[in-house]
């Protein structure tokens, strides 16, 4: 889905390419030249459309817009570029975020109904480029898995809603993570939210739901990332509609226990987003005095800054391998964004690895780890960009 819980922050968007960009390294002292090639993915109908995460096979989740740009569905991309619409709860829109080594797909679904305590869940569907959410965000939203053409529902807690992270909340064990609402009623929810929502694991086993506690003194919670050994990212804060700014505490969770992560001193925008199968988690922090945003790298129980690119203001991490490469965003004062990979200390701008004036990468939404396949696609990182539509 194109997910505004990632930022606050829309962008404009033209089209998805998936961009794999081979950095092949006679030796870890000596690199080539970047080679680089470009997929455009076909839509739906719609003018809009976004490219969540890829496999080792090559299979493409996300979303796209229909005919109209007023829906979205989850769609699965496959390596000859035909796409398939995954369809509905019975709602307008949808959207496919993760897709495991197995072919299982994560997302989220409108459902038929309208929400009875009038929430609306369906604004993190977002249908044009204006940031206007799709037809149906009244409705209530649920998540749900996908696998060879069949689509299971994911319980809540209790209550009406739940949703998926954008693009690392899904295990090669079948384990996935989100948030869901419980049937608490919290005066202190911030409108139109009512109830109370918390971090949780559903899976392996069918319908499975365990709840993460947040952090004490906070009321809510959200896992966005989770690795092949059960260890959950996320964050945890009062009581709104979910976004950064609720953000307060960037946590751990292992074996059900939660852990506060350290901060660059900001009180806001603390969210662990992704974690690899090395224990390294990424994420964004405030600044003291929370005037910016800066992409962070947590190892060791350490937080570091993966500061920005030249000239710009903010960063936002929002994916790492397990080479330890963290895909980024960075953005000037006045939000205007690129695309950026952090790897040995360094942040680059993607952009400087496309031909001069052919596409301008926004957004990055995932890595894998292609480059642990001894194939003729050895040391070969891809990623989802969203292009924007000056450049169509």
């Amino acid at each position: 889905m194109k997910s505004r819980m990632a930022a606050t922050v829309y962008f404009c968007v033209g089209w998805i390419a998936a961009l794999a960009i081979s950095f092949r390294l006679a030796a870890q002292t000596q690199q080539r030249p970047a080679q680089y090639v470009v997929i455009a993915l076909s839509t739906l109908g719609g003018t809009d459309a976004a490219a969540q995460q890829v496999n080792s096979s090559g299979l493409i989740s996300g979303d796209s817009n229909l005919t109209g740009d007023t829906t979205e569905h989850a769609v699965l991309w496959r390596p000859d570029g035909t796409i398939t619409d995954l369809g509905t709860l019975g709602g307008p829109s949808s959207g496919g975020s993760q897709v495991n080594e197995n072919g299982l797909i994560l997302g989220a679904s409108e459902t038929a109904s309208i929400d009875p305590l009038g929430g609306n869940w369906g604004m993190l569907f977002n249908c044009n480029l204006s940031g206007a959410p799709c037809e149906g965000y009244q409705h209530i939203v649920l998540a749900v898995t996908w696998q060879k053409g069949v689509m299971t529902t994911l319980p809540t807690l209790g209550g009406n809603n739940a949703q998926v992270p954008p693009n690392t909340g899904l295990n090669n064990k079948g384990e996935a993570v989100g948030f869901a609402e419980n049937s608490t009623q919290d005066p202190s929810c911030a409108a139109p939210q009512v109830l109370d929502y918390e971090a949780v694991i559903w899976g392996p086993s069918r319908r499975e739901i365990r709840e993460l506690p947040p952090l004490s003194g906070d009321s809510i919670g959200a896992a966005f990332g989770i690795d092949d050994v059960g260890q959950v990212v996320g964050a945890t804060g009062p009581c709104g509609f979910p976004s950064f700014s609720i953000a307060r505490h960037a946590v751990l969770w292992q074996n059900g226990v939660v852990t506060n992560l350290p901060t660059l001193g900001g009180l806001m925008s603390n969210a662990a987003l992704s974690i690899n199968n090395r224990g390294q988690i990424v994420g964004t922090s405030d600044l003291p005095g929370d005037t910016a945003t800066h992409a962070v790298i947590w190892n060791g129980g350490k937080v570091m800054d993966l500061g920005t690119l030249p000239g710009d203001y903010f960063s936002f991490a929002s994916g790492i391998n397990d080479k330890g490469q963290v895909i980024a965003q960075s953005c000037d004062i006045n939000f205007n964004c690129r695309a950026a990979l952090w790897q040995n200390g360094v942040m680059t701008d993607l952009n400087a690895l496309t031909p001069p004036g052919s596409l301008y990468l926004v957004v990055a939404q995932h890595i894998n780890n292609r480059g642990d396949y001894r194939d003729r696609f050895r040391s070969e990182h891809w990623w989802h960009t969203s292009i924007s539509c000056d450049s169509v």
